[in-house]
């Protein structure tokens, strides 16, 4: 093999090193994305679940509870946000 070969062989392996471990770390961010998804979503649903008694009950609810749940709902967002930016 003449050294221009060499070279050529060589800058391939690294490439394809290089490109496996970013292989790897896609895998694995994939996986914390989709925890992360999970617990948003799950976050969310709970948070629809609270909206709708505290909606009926809104003439009676104090404003500190629509503060609550109005911040519940932008980390929410921000969560999703986050994601999108990971993606």
């Amino acid at each position: 093999m003449s050294g221009q070969e060499e070279i050529v062989a060589e800058l391939i392996r690294g490439l394809k090193h290089e490109r496996d471990e970013i292989k790897l770390q896609l895998h694995l961010a994939k996986k914390e994305l989709q925890e992360d998804w999970e617990q948003l979503d799950d976050r969310l649903n709970k948070l629809d679940n609270r909206f709708k008694p505290a909606r009926k009950a809104a003439s009676e609810s104090a404003e500190e509870v629509w503060e609550s749940l109005k911040f519940v709902g932008i980390e929410i967002r921000d969560g999703f946000k986050s994601i999108c930016d990971a993606l």
